[in-house]
């Protein structure tokens, strides 16, 4: 089996897991509604979702369309990277619980989590995207779509995490 294939396994195995996501998200949604969770920052959601999904598709199209190769000095290690964000992604979902969600909702008088990953970082979910951003597509040399994914992420992730701070009363 070619390496573009097993590129595409991976893909499809993450797009999965972002599926997994979003209805663990929905789930832990209802939770925060229910005793009063409260939403912040909606207008910035469809765009992220849209850079996410194009994170995924991007890497796999410039794969194929621009016949990139496996570069096993670069893609072993940005293997273990984007698995080692996935480690961190679930380290921050399980550590947040039923609190944790793919959107900005606060259940008023709940203190915040310092535990976890959070006892180090402030914000340890998006180091997770951030390097996923990067390594993903450098998996495959897919460099068009880390610089893109990247470019557009960081004034995405400043308006996400100024929204999260406000909401969670840091700013």
């Amino acid at each position: 089996m070619s390496s573009a294939v097993w590129y595409a396994i991976l893909i499809l195995a993450v797009g999965s897991e972002r599926l997994a996501e979003l209805m663990l998200s929905a789930r832990n949604a209802r939770w925060s509604f229910r005793r009063g969770g409260v939403e912040s920052g909606r207008g910035h959601f469809p765009p992220m979702v849209a850079l996410h999904t194009g994170l995924l598709a991007g890497a796999l199209v410039e794969v194929v369309v621009a016949d990139r190769p496996f570069l096993p000095w670069l893609g072993w290690p940005m293997l273990a990277l984007a698995l080692g964000s996935q480690g961190l992604r679930w380290w921050c979902i399980a550590t947040l619980g039923v609190r944790w969600n793919t959107r900005v909702i606060v259940v008023p008088e709940l203190p915040l989590v310092a535990r976890g990953p959070y006892r180090i970082l402030r914000h340890p979910n998006y180091v997770a995207v951030v390097v996923e951003g990067i390594a993903l597509p450098l998996v495959h040399t897919a460099w068009l779509t880390a610089v893109a994914f990247t470019a557009l992420n960081v004034p995405l992730l400043a308006v996400r995490i100024r929204c999260e701070e406000r909401a969670l009363g840091l700013a």
